[in-house]
């Protein structure tokens, strides 16, 4: 499989693509694991065959393009029916607070503004970062790195500066992150599927404020800021 990516954490993207196609289930899967930094080559053996009657080179070149973060999985691969469960608790100002963390971390986007990040975070800061020029792919290395690195992302928040879209649902719900952030704005079809699978959404987030979009029972209410000179405040819908 070719993708179209930036050359950094190649190793960690390689384990988080197959891990996010459902290829492999965890680290424990890989046997073997060889990069060609120069070439841009990641070999990767695992314990069983996982070709699965060729559905691997069913697409063969994937590009950073959007809609086509997935390549293998279709919608009804994913089990609608397990809802993510975690008792995590997001406080909207630790939200901002990580939002600006978030947008300060990327070098390479302060010099190119031509890359997408993503993060692992806990309530209070980054675990993990990673950039790419494709989104789907800074999420997959932020998954790989975690696998690798066998973090856990249990009750953490998985932050992206792209568009929240369905492909990042599967992602985030694949390994069971509860909450979703990001500076953009969701696609409807991102919207049901996180309310499906109980994930918490929150977009927009900027200019002091945020929307959120599903899961708000996670969101302390409590602790909501006032607004911000810019006018805008968290937007937290009630059942």
């Amino acid at each position: 499989v070719t993708v179209l990516c930036s050359p950094s954490d190649l190793d960690a993207l390689a384990v988080g693509f197959l891990f996010s196609e459902g290829i492999i289930k965890g680290k424990e899967e890989v046997t073997g694991l060889t990069l060609d930094d120069e070439l841009g080559i990641v070999r990767i053996r695992t314990a069983t065959d996982k070709t699965d009657n060729g559905k691997l080179f069913m697409k063969r070149v994937l590009t950073t393009g959007c809609g086509r973060g997935m390549a293998f999985y279709s919608y009804a691969d994913l089990d609608r029916k397990k809802k993510v469960q975690s008792d995590l608790r997001v406080v909207p100002s630790d939200v901002l607070a990580l939002s600006k963390e978030f947008q300060s971390a990327s070098e390479l986007y302060r010099t190119t503004r031509g890359v997408h990040s993503a993060a692992l975070c806990d309530a209070n800061k980054i675990l993990v970062f990673a950039e790419d020029i494709g989104r789907h792919n800074a999420v997959d290395k932020v998954l790989g790195r975690c696998l690798l690195e066998e973090i856990s992302v249990a009750d953490r928040i998985l932050m992206t500066s792209g568009r929240i879209s369905s492909e990042i649902l599967f992602k985030t719900a694949g390994c069971g992150i509860p909450v979703l952030i990001s500076k953009s704005a969701p696609t409807d079809m991102g919207v049901d599927l996180a309310r499906e699978l109980g994930i918490t959404m929150i977009g927009y987030v900027r200019g002091g404020g945020m929307n959120v979009y599903a899961g708000e029972e996670r969101i302390d209410r409590r602790c909501v800021p006032q607004a911000q000179p810019s006018g805008r405040e968290p937007h937290i819908p009630r059942r």
